[in-house]
């Protein structure tokens, strides 16, 4: 996809020679193969921006929550409180229906985490200049490897060995074949999680910045509301999708 310029840019472009110094210790890229530069420093700057953001929120908002007469009153307008409710709530809401409420509590530190991530970086493709994490595939695939990693260790955690030889299949004389079709399945995964964010988020943000340079009032307002929807779309399908690998792993096998 092209770069998209935007402050972080600028910002990180005054750091240029020691950004060129310390992306040349690195080495090559582990997906093309190409050394990396400094602009490749962006979307890690990107993402760890989003969690600033995130965490000065969680704050504000929990703030909010330890003051006992206030948090049991909701507020009368939208206010940062009320949207953490309503979201994290629809998400927390949405694990419960699919793996019952003790799962859901246990699991719900990290499918809340990456649904508030995922669109507080999305979010940014709505606004012109501002750095979008989520559409590099360097971010998306980390998430993904995350989300990856700690399925997989719940299953086992869970199952123990009975994870590993559900992914055998019902008959011990069909697992020749049926093992790998899992193997690939679940590798392949990960893949679809991060490829189908960065592509979506990209192309999101390259129009709009596109439009909003060339019309600056009037036509970008219709690619505007369907970047929203884009935004919702994508944050509840990478929160879908996690909820549901989770859900499958730690399912117990007489289930």
């Amino acid at each position: 996809m092209p770069n998209h310029s935007t402050w972080l840019t600028f910002f990180l472009g005054g750091l240029k020679d020691n950004l060129e110094h310390n992306a040349s210790i690195i080495g090559n890229s582990v997906i093309n193969g190409h050394p990396p530069t400094w602009m490749s420093f962006e979307p890690i700057a990107a993402a760890l921006f989003i969690a600033v953001v995130v965490l000065v929120l969680a704050f504000m908002a929990r703030a909010r929550l330890t003051k006992l007469d206030e948090a049991v009153i909701p507020d009368d307008k939208l206010s940062l409180r009320t949207f953490m409710e309503v979201f994290l709530g629809y998400f927390y809401d949405l694990a419960k229906s699919m793996m019952g409420p003790e799962r859901a509590k246990k699991y719900f530190p990290i499918i809340g985490t990456s649904a508030i991530f995922v669109f507080f970086s999305n979010i940014m493709a709505l606004l012109p200049g501002m750095p979008v994490a989520t559409s590099s595939l360097n971010i998306t695939l980390g998430c993904a490897a995350v989300v990856f990693i700690l399925f997989n260790f719940y299953g086992i955690k869970e199952n123990g060995m009975g994870y590993i030889k559900h992914l055998a299949g019902p008959a011990w004389y069909l697992a020749w074949l049926v093992f790998p079709i899992e193997i690939i399945s679940l590798c392949v995964r990960p893949v679809t999680l991060a490829v189908r964010l960065m592509l979506n988020m990209s192309v999101d943000h390259l129009i709009l910045g596109i439009f909003v340079s060339l019309f600056a009032l009037i036509i970008p307002v219709p690619l505007m509301i369907l970047g929203c929807l884009i935004v919702l779309i994508q944050t509840l399908v990478f929160t879908l999708l996690t909820t549901i690998y989770i859900s499958l792993a730690t399912e117990h096998e007489h289930h």
